[in-house]
């Protein structure tokens, strides 16, 4: 009897020979590297890394809807997102890999205010990419309107004033994940935000950290309610005197807040309670919050649940 398993061989026209295991290329695998000398957005290019596609965005117009197709961006490249879609995800199914680590990794610089990257089909995985403001203000340097994406070991820098948001969802990208991120953004007041969520049911935050001086808070829930949301096991630090890491600024989203969340807020006042705010959703601690240098975090002060 024959025995399979989810090892196979594939060599793609143009392409290198290689060993594959299924569950992490079931489709096609292409390749982006603006730095490399061979590299071309034309037909034979995008197969090997010694001859890959320039841009992103070309690599996603090669990629099959609903096909598993990966695409690997190489260490040092770069692009500039200096349009409204600048890179446009929009074929269901595509997982895009950054390669490298620290300054090296795949970068994608915002150049002008509306300039972005979009997740716009669903089932989008992106990983290991880093994001730059290089403009003040920018608005949302990654949009995601489309179901069932993800976001992981992704980070979101500040290099030019302050970006007004980081991240936002446009209505509509329900069970998102965003998981292992950092947002490091500017010290000096213009942000609202690092996370915008609009109408982003099941939407799941998780082992990220955020810092940067928000004027409404670290993560925004705005617009639409955004049902059953689950925020746990973050670290959020805001530089800006509202002292507000978690808000519901559309007052009726739901969902779990916690548990290891670990708040840290810039003033000494009475803002332990407000730390959190949202009338509808539900904590569930450990929910650490400081508001003081050479202090220890205590936990939310929300009202306890009883055995009515």
């Amino acid at each position: 009897m024959t025995t399979r398993t989810a090892l196979f061989s594939r060599n793609q026209p143009g392409g290198v020979f290689t060993i594959e295991d299924l569950r992490d290329h079931p489709g096609d695998i292409w390749f982006v590297d603006s730095g490399a000398a061979g590299a071309s957005d034309a037909a034979g290019a995008g197969k090997s890394p010694d001859v890959p596609f320039a841009t992103l965005d070309y690599a996603i117009a090669k990629c099959t809807a609903s096909n598993g197709d990966v695409i690997y961006v190489m260490p040092g490249h770069a692009e500039t997102l200096g349009a409204d879609s600048a890179v446009d995800v929009d074929v269901i199914g595509v997982k895009i890999i950054g390669l490298g680590w620290g300054a090296t990794r795949p970068t994608f610089n915002a150049t002008a205010i509306a300039g972005d990257f979009k997740l716009a089909a669903a089932s989008i995985s992106i990983e290991n990419l880093l994001f730059t403001g290089g403009v003040d203000a920018t608005t949302g340097m990654l949009e995601i309107s489309a179901a069932d994406c993800r976001v992981k070991n992704c980070e979101f820098r500040d290099v030019t004033g302050q970006a007004t948001d980081c991240l936002i969802t446009v209505d509509g990208a329900d069970r998102l994940t965003i998981e292992d991120c950092k947002f490091i953004m500017a010290a000096g007041a213009g942000a609202n935000s690092a996370i915008a969520l609009d109408g982003s049911d099941d939407c799941e935050i998780k082992n990220c950290y955020i810092y940067g001086n928000f004027a409404v808070a670290a993560i925004d829930l705005r617009t639409t309610l955004s049902a059953r949301v689950n925020i746990h096991d973050c670290k959020l630090w805001t530089a800006n005197a509202a002292d507000i890491a978690i808000k519901d600024t559309i007052t009726s989203s739901t969902g779990f807040i916690g548990p290891n969340l670990q708040i840290m807020l810039t003033d000494n006042a009475a803002n332990i309670t407000t730390a959190v705010t949202g009338a509808t959703f539900q904590m569930i601690d450990p929910v650490y919050i400081c508001n003081l240098v050479n202090e220890k975090a205590m936990l939310s002060n929300w009202t306890a649940s009883t055995h009515a």
